[in-house]
């Protein structure tokens, strides 16, 4: 048995902060411990000596010097490494956090902080209705120095309107709580499908209201025109998803920006994904109303029309009913789909499209710009077969050797659109080995434009016009191009200027506001709902989130690297499906990587550098210069996650091949 004296030479003093859970001012305990003494019992010891009477089954250990948790309990003092100098916490898991939604309402809400930030997303989304929360993640939101001065003011002002999710049912003076741990969604298993309509089990949602548009005077405060080079820093702030919130320094109640991080928005359903539309509507119209993605004058007046449409059917409909969409009978659409396989219609729908490949062959026009010249547009006859465009003189020597070819596989797709003055072209980025070629074709008419960009499209990824979604982009395409059009539905009366009740300037980026007078607005934006005045709420804002999809800078996150063996720092672009180097002066794109094309990628965490491999032994190596390799390691590792997903999934993600793809080696 150890006597006192020889318990006194191996044991030492402990130093342990208490932080209480209602706010109150911490204590500080010194407890007499041992190296083998493991965790689970160095918070017993705490907890008899605190002797106070409350629940303090979410308190942990938090170490400051290493900055970690200490959440293993059946590890000893020793396995850590902690030592008498050690400067603990015990303080709780879960935390209050102010985050603001894709539609710039804040919501104050408790985190979990020693939870992965994967994982308190996860819990996050869980709370506010949202699926398929890895689309999702925390960003910090970038520094305004302009608001310095006014901090004690902005900070008063902000708490008015901040939802406290803990107390309210989505807002101030809400019954209830948003989300009970006794309401959680059952899913389906076979399909991953909520067993009923979240509408159901959540009851009426303010989450899923689309907001007011703010007046022009308070969306000219925000507006900030940004390059590529300055919308660097903001896409830096994205949090690392493999550590824990107190690892990365976000204190209690700090504001975090909630944000769709990765643009692949997997299998929206309007029954199921009230909330997710209209916050992913949200995120979509705040980028178009700040100009955080270029569009022409053309689809701006297209998005404020539609805007204007959403703000008119919120304010005059009930309460949301989602009751109203149209039922799928689950068992007869299973039953349907087995009937089909059992009889092989699938089977030779698909043996067709592989033995019948479809062709394009039609009279276009063609530009190769050249430096100091101003050549015009010359017709040819065009062919396009495979992922190939092939053209000729004309249509009789067509069946001899093609003039030039264009491979289109890994090439950029850019609309050269105005519906207006019925110009229809087509601009191709094309990869060769020292950048991009570029070649402009103008089509006659909408029909004929809709075909060709969408075999473009698909050929740019490497597949055929007998791929399945062929039509379905035909369709998307002139259904985007009907939107833009400003002629009114055959047999319409012109719309009436005062039978809009709405600030026209509230749906347009305050520069292009000041290009036109209110009147000019007015007039612009009714002649322009008319094409979609029938749509209801839902598909106006399905009609919204597809066309954002379709500019040509949707879904690019902008970061400053320097390429291996290059002297200056340069732009590197990550999309949801390829990576593109920028020059930084001019800001057009130099080189196009495809993910599709992609072998491999690591990281030297010692020198902070990504190398990617591609096919045909293209290699790419850059350092990082705007933010940590980590972030841009994230968000490809994450886009090769997100591309595993499939609809006979559960919900259930794998989390661990997430981690395998973005955590690194660190």
């Amino acid at each position: 048995m150890m006597t006192a004296a020889e318990y006194g030479e191996k044991s030492w003093e402990l130093s342990v902060q208490v932080d209480q859970k209602d706010g109150d001012e911490s204590m500080t305990f010194k407890l007499r411990v041992k190296g083998d003494l493991h965790i689970g019992g160095l918070m017993l010891k705490l907890v008899e000596k605190i002797k106070a009477p409350q629940d303090w089954s979410d308190h942990a250990l938090w170490w400051e010097q290493r900055k970690c948790w200490l959440l293993k309990t059946h590890w000893t003092l020793d396995k850590f490494g902690i030592q008498a100098d050690a400067d603990l916490r015990y303080t709780p898991q879960h935390k209050p956090l102010l985050l603001q939604l894709p539609n710039m309402k804040t919501i104050k809400i408790t985190v979990s902080f020693s939870s992965v930030v994967f994982k308190a997303v996860a819990e996050i989304c869980q709370m506010l209705n949202i699926r398929r929360s890895e689309e999702l993640s925390l960003l910090k939101p970038p520094d305004d120095p302009s608001k310095k001065k006014k901090k004690k003011k902005d900070k008063n002002s902000a708490e008015e309107d901040i939802w406290d999710v803990d107390l309210f049912g989505g807002g101030p003076g809400g019954t209830g709580p948003m989300h009970s741990k006794t309401m959680t969604a059952t899913y389906d298993p076979e399909n991953g499908m909520p067993v009923s309509a979240t509408s159901l089990w959540f009851g009426e949602n303010h989450l899923a209201e689309a907001q007011p548009n703010l007046p022009p005077a308070e969306l000219a405060k925000m507006y900030r025109p940004l390059s590529p080079v300055d919308k660097a820093p903001h896409s830096a702030g994205w949090l690392d998803s493999s550590r824990s919130l107190m690892e990365q320094d976000i204190l209690d109640e700090e504001k975090l920006l909630l944000r769709f991080k990765y643009n692949v928005f997997f299998d929206l359903n309007p029954k199921y994904d009230a909330v997710r539309i209209t916050q992913l509507y949200e995120q979509a119209r705040w980028s178009i109303l700040l100009e955080q993605i270029d569009c022409t004058d053309e689809e701006m007046l297209m998005f404020a029309s539609l805007q204007y449409h959403i703000c008119k059917v919120t304010l005059s409909s009930e309460p949301l009913d989602h009751s109203n969409e149209p039922e799928v009978d689950e068992v007869e659409a299973a039953l349907s789909n087995l009937e089909v396989t059992l009889e092989g219609g699938l089977a030779d729908r698909i043996l067709e499209d592989i033995t019948d490949i479809p062709e394009l062959a039609d009279t276009l026009r063609l530009l190769r710009p050249r430096r100091l010249t101003l050549r015009p547009y010359k017709e040819y006859w065009f062919v396009f077969k495979d992922t190939t465009i092939s053209y000729y003189k004309n249509k009789e020597t067509s069946s001899g050797e093609p003039l030039e070819q264009f491979h289109l596989r890994g090439c950029e797709v850019v609309p050269d659109v105005n519906v207006t003055e019925k110009k229809f072209g087509i601009k191709l980025l094309l990869p060769v080995a020292d950048g991009m070629n570029e070649v402009y074709i103008r089509c006659d008419n909408q029909t004929q434009y809709a075909k060709w960009k969408a075999a473009c499209i698909l050929a740019s990824k490497g597949k055929t016009m007998a791929y399945s979604s062929y039509k379905s982009e035909v369709r998307n395409i002139q259904s985007f191009l009907q939107m833009k059009s400003l002629a009114p539905p055959p047999g319409q009366a012109a719309p009436d200027l005062n039978a809009m009740e709405m600030n026209a300037e509230c749906f347009f980026s305050p520069r292009y506001a000041k290009k036109y007078k209110t009147k000019q607005l007015t007039a612009r934006i009714l002649e322009a709902h008319q094409n979609i005045a029938r749509l209801s709420l839902m598909e106006a804002k399905m009609r919204f989130i597809q066309a954002w999809q379709s500019l040509p800078e949707f879904g690019i996150n902008y970061y400053i690297v320097r390429f291996k063996g290059s002297k200056k720092d340069e732009i590197l672009g990550i999309s949801y499906n390829r990576l593109i180097r920028i020059d930084m002066s001019s800001g057009l794109p130099v080189t196009t990587w495809r993910f599709a094309n992609m072998k491999q990628w690591n990281v030297n965490w010692e020198i902070r550098q990504v190398t990617i491999e591609f096919d045909q032994n293209v290699l790419m190596a850059f350092c990082c210069v705007s933010c940590d390799c980590k972030v841009v390691h994230e968000f490809i590792g994450g886009y090769i996650f997100l591309s595993t997903r499939s609809k006979d999934q559960n919900e259930t993600l794998d989390e661990e091949l997430f981690h395998k793809l973005t955590g690194g080696q660190e």
